[in-house]
């Protein structure tokens, strides 16, 4: 179940909680019964690198995707007489 942080309006009073998804947010606070509002931090999963594509978890033999055709050489230029 996850944890959810509330921050009180009026006192100011934060604390976290484990919630179920289905269960609906808490509206007063604890404390002084004022008006509860839900923090959201910031997300647990960071991607770092240089990029995320499709083919990097695939090994290349098993790739899909065609290599690109190779380019036809340019036809020669006619020689003046």
């Amino acid at each position: 179940m996850p944890t959810y942080a509330y921050a009180c309006k009026d006192c100011s009073h934060a604390f976290e909680i484990v919630q179920s998804f289905t269960d609906s947010s808490l509206t007063s606070c604890p404390e002084c019964e004022g008006t509860l509002r839900k923090k959201f931090n910031s997300v647990g999963v960071v991607f770092k690198g240089s990029g995320f594509y499709r083919t990097d978890s695939r090994d290349s033999k098993g790739s899909s995707v065609s290599p690109a055709p190779a380019s036809a050489p340019a036809p020669a230029a006619a020689a003046a007489s």
